[in-house]
């Protein structure tokens, strides 16, 4: 897999993370088996009974409505900005348990589904 194949790959699984209840069941299980499971096209149409094409038009739009979601919410990069804010509060201040528990705080909130 190319460098950009798997940049890609993650950064799809990461904004199916944050918006997947956005989405329909449809999108959500194209979504799922294509970029988590790694099917192919051909293995998604045949669970599903229809077309690869079919398969591929509504992959590459839920990829635009994902895209969209993150342009308008910013879920997905806030949640970047903040966990390496949060790495350099913990190594500038490592001794500070204040601070330190307070980061565990925030991080467990991000991190709850």
């Amino acid at each position: 897999m190319k460098i950009m194949e798997i940049e890609k790959t993650n950064r799809m699984n990461a904004l199916f993370e944050f918006y997947a209840a956005l989405l329909t069941d449809k999108q959500m299980n194209y979504i799922e088996l294509y970029y988590a499971d790694d099917y192919s096209l051909a293995e998604i149409a045949e669970e599903f009974g229809v077309s690869r094409q079919a398969v591929y038009d509504n992959i590459k739009r839920t990829e635009k409505i994902l895209e969209t979601y993150e342009m308008k919410l910013h879920m997905y990069s806030d949640y970047i900005v903040r966990s390496e804010i949060f790495d350099e509060i913990i190594t500038k201040y490592p001794a500070d348990s204040y601070l330190q528990e307070k980061i565990s705080i925030l991080t467990s909130i991000d991190n709850r589904d």
